[in-house]
């Protein structure tokens, strides 16, 4: 039983997960699942009350009981005492007060990370201001490459999403080559397919294979299938990059998915096997987002975002090249409107860089959501000043497959002037060979990338 008093009143929380919750800054899937505050005072209670819990209690009460769940299991087991060691001694607030401090850098944020758990980063950020997210969240830095190198300091990439509702081959060629004029693309080529059809996952991964063997493009394809699809076209000798999974926090949200560890595993061995990569092996590709375990009935009464920090335990396990949190695309059920998206993203930014993971951003809404594209510029002003990877360039915002809105290639090439960013070096340096950018980060017009955009490889 924990227990903090405000205004005179004592408010009791039951256990370490419904202080959690509690101390969750307001959002509309905790409401649905009830398990948000009853108001502004219980939830400040909750949060005064988080921040005098050490942190060593994560350890002693898992959220998820550790005898049914195998990701709580793997969090446990995974845990490092020796990174743990110069945190044992802290509370959730002085942790806070620790990050945001000079003796916080990029070296000793890399040192500890393997000794927070998810619960501890997710508790942390239920403490913070936006800014200071933004403040940590920039002060982490986690490195990946496979073709090319992602993440480094004053570098900001992009996937290009290249999506067509008929998976047609032509159309999804004409978005690649719009996304690469426009200097996208360094995170990764990635096709969502309308259909999970094994010949037409298998037509797409031929298309971006030649067109980035023809011109020598730096980067990396994937098309964003089940791994069971991948396995088994891989077992058939396909060019697969990146293997790609949805994954969530707890055991039976990743049945939800279909999948398990071992499966992902699996997986993982048998990608690392091909050695396609050039600069590096990191080679999964996953991606989350809150309101996943709460939508699948696999929430085990725990908040969505610390959920959420879970699931980021199941990818640092395999050593991903990207991690994609989806901010708001399950919908205003999960997160109502701007300012909860905008939270989401900053809180799952910093918690996912604090656990040592390379995270982006898909920065987006449904159609029915109360948000619109002023408050999607806000967001991505906000996560590339928070240090985040890579975000999304689809076409002209508007995801004509899976009718959501996100950030679309200007957007990337706005950020990157504004704050002064560069793609992935081996990208941008591909760019300079192409006449597409010169050596200032400049975009030059496309007429020199007549063969690039003659590009027949689709058909």
């Amino acid at each position: 039983m924990y227990r903090h008093t405000v205004s005179g009143f004592s408010y009791a929380f039951a256990d370490l997960r419904t202080v959690m919750a509690r101390a969750t800054p307001y959002r509309s899937g905790d409401e649905l699942a009830g398990l948000a505050a009853s108001g502004y005072e219980e939830r400040i209670a909750a949060q005064m009350c988080l921040a005098e819990i050490p942190l060593r209690d994560f350890l002693n009460e898992p959220v998820v009981p550790y005898e049914e769940d195998e990701v709580t299991r793997l969090i446990i087991d995974t845990h490092s005492g020796e990174a743990f060691a110069p945190l044992s001694s802290m509370m959730v607030g002085d942790l806070r007060d620790w990050l945001l401090s000079d003796d916080a850098d990029e070296h000793s944020l890399k040192a500890i990370a393997k000794g927070l758990t998810p619960e501890m980063a997710a508790a942390v950020s239920k403490i913070m201001r936006n800014q200071e997210l933004v403040i940590v969240g920039a002060k982490c830095r986690s490195v990946t490459s496979f073709r090319n190198t992602i993440g480094l300091k004053g570098r900001f990439s992009s996937r290009i999403q290249p999506n067509h509702p008929f998976d047609d081959l032509r159309g999804i060629a004409a978005s690649i080559i719009d996304g690469l004029l426009l200097g996208c693309g360094d995170a990764v080529i990635g096709i969502n397919p309308a259909s999970d059809s094994p010949s037409i996952v298998e037509a797409q991964l031929r298309m971006m294979d030649r067109l980035i063997t023809q011109f020598g493009i730096p980067t990396q394809s994937c098309v964003l299938t089940h791994v069971t699809t991948t396995m088994q076209l891989m077992e058939k000798g396909l060019p697969i990059d990146l293997v790609f999974q949805s994954i969530g926090g707890t055991e039976k949200t990743n049945a939800g998915f279909g999948i398990d560890l071992s499966m992902l595993k699996e997986a993982h061995e048998a990608a690392l096997a091909l050695h396609r990569g050039t600069r590096g092996n990191n080679c999964m590709y996953f991606e989350t987002g809150q309101g996943s375990s709460l939508s699948a009935g696999a929430h085990h009464g725990v908040d969505q975002q610390t959920l959420e920090a879970r699931a980021y335990a199941v990818a640092r396990h395999f050593d991903p090249l990207l991690v994609n949190s989806v901010v708001g695309f399950i919908g205003p059920e999960y997160l109502y409107d701007g300012k909860q998206i905008t939270r989401a993203a900053l809180e799952d930014n910093m918690v996912g860089k604090l656990l040592g993971l390379p995270m982006g951003l898909d920065l987006c809404f449904t159609n029915h959501a109360q948000s619109d594209f002023d408050d999607l510029d806000n967001m991505l002003l906000l996560a590339a000043m928070a240090g985040t990877n890579f975000v999304m360039g689809v076409p002209g915002s508007d995801d004509i497959m899976l009718h959501y809105q996100s950030t679309s290639y200007h957007d990337v090439l706005s950020v990157r002037k504004i704050l002064g960013l560069r793609p992935s070096p081996e990208f941008e340096q591909w760019l300079v060979r192409q006449q597409l950018m010169d050596d200032t980060g400049k975009l030059l017009d496309a007429e020199n990338a007549s063969a690039l955009i003659e590009f027949k490889g689709y058909e």
